[in-house]
């Protein structure tokens, strides 16, 4: 028979090896999970690494969409991700956050998520920047042209508000240019001509005032204090110069000329003449929903005598820049050639432009543009109907 120490010392035995069973075990799954973890934080990182953005994206099934705004803090994301079913406990993600380093380290932009992910994922992704759209706007592009870009290239914003926003500089009174933009009731859209032409990226859920901002930090950049220098010694504040770059840049055929279109632009403003450019004719066509033409009609520039936008009807500049000029028109406005031109015009001829002293060698230079755009379409034309001749 055994006796009651043999089986209390049995019992401490069988104890004891269970709970070494029971260590080595969770210790055994412990460390089991924590390699597949490390596993997967590497396969996470090699796709980040691969594609320079997340495996992860709005085309991934079960995706969900995370927005995270700017200025949030961790408590702010750990509710997104509760309320979207990312996460079961908002306290607990917000503890491991600041536990595992990630606290403070949270991009804002939109985010995509799987439900299998683990908290730990989820907070590798969410410090991760998010993929943007890519959008290049080209040298006189204007406020309208910039929108439809945006749209086309799926950036989600609200058209009021950044429409109000474009209205109101007092918004970004912290830019020295902004600073110089005179206040004016004539004036369609106040930051329009400083949403530099560059190509940028954008989240698609990006926020009106960062859209507009992002232009902003880039112009402000490309404005040096030599371009601030050279204003000043010109008499001109900075909107000046931007506005009179805009109307370069919308008549320059090529950048070698601009400079020779800014002297000519500069001597009619030094005389108190008209500076007459059907640019800002075709810059209100298109603000009131009519294509941009090569030829003016008197009918056509007398449409808008009205508008204080028409160089024709109107001494000095517009009330503001009509499109977005880039640094050579702006150079050009600030470094004009210095002559005595009062006068250009286009060749028809690829892309050169004709200077004249007198409105009657202007004219002759008009009647020479004129009979190179109907001897092209004489071209034209022939060739269609050569081709039409043809036998098949």
């Amino acid at each position: 028979m055994v006796s009651k120490r043999v089986t209390r010392t049995l019992t401490i035995v069988v104890v004891v090896f269970l709970l070494i069973s029971v260590t080595a075990a969770g210790f055994y799954f412990g460390f089991s999970y924590v390699l597949a973890q490390n596993n997967r934080f590497d396969q996470l990182e090699s796709a980040f690494d691969a594609t320079g953005s997340s495996p992860i994206n709005e085309a991934t099934p079960g995706s969900v969409e995370i927005i995270i705004p700017r200025a949030s803090d961790t408590k702010d994301i750990a509710e997104i991700l509760e309320k979207k079913g990312m996460i079961g406990n908002s306290l607990m993600f917000t503890i491991l956050s600041k536990f595992n380093g990630f606290d403070g380290s949270y991009i804002a932009g939109t985010h995509y998520l799987i439900e299998d992910l683990s908290y730990d994922e989820i907070m590798f992704i969410l410090t991760r920047r998010p993929q943007p759209v890519q959008v290049t706007f080209p040298e006189g592009i204007s406020y309208r042209e910039v929108k439809q870009k945006l749209r086309e290239a799926g950036v989600k914003f609200d058209e009021n508000v950044l429409d109000n926003m474009m209205r109101r500089p007092n918004l970004f009174i912290d830019y020295d240019f902004v600073k110089q933009i005179k206040p004016s009731t004539n004036r369609d859209w106040m930051l329009q001509g400083y949403l530099f032409p560059d190509t940028y990226f954008f989240d698609v859920n990006s926020d009106e005032e960062t859209i507009i901002r992002t232009f902003l930090n880039n112009t402000d950049k490309k404005l040096t204090q030599e371009i601030y220098d050279r204003a000043e010694l010109m008499n001109m504040s900075m909107d000046e110069a931007v506005t009179l770059a805009s109307l370069i840049q919308a008549e320059a055929m090529n950048v070698t000329e601009m400079a020779d279109i800014g002297g000519v632009f500069h001597n009619r403003l030094e005389i108190d003449k008209s500076l007459s450019s059907d640019t800002t004719i075709n810059y209100l066509r298109q603000e009131n929903g009519l294509a941009p033409v090569l030829w003016l009609s008197l009918a056509e520039i007398e449409m808008f005598n009205d508008n204080a936008y028409s160089t024709h009807a109107n001494i000095g500049l517009p009330p503001g820049p009509i499109n977005s000029p880039g640094i050579a028109a702006i150079e050009a406005a600030l470094w004009p050639v210095d002559h005595e031109f009062l006068f250009f015009s286009a060749t028809g001829e690829d892309g050169k432009t004709l200077f004249a002293l007198t409105f009657e060698q202007h004219q002759a230079n008009i009647q020479n543009y004129l009979n190179n755009l109907e001897n092209e379409q004489n071209q034209e034309d022939q060739a269609e109907t050569e081709a039409d001749t043809v036998e098949p």
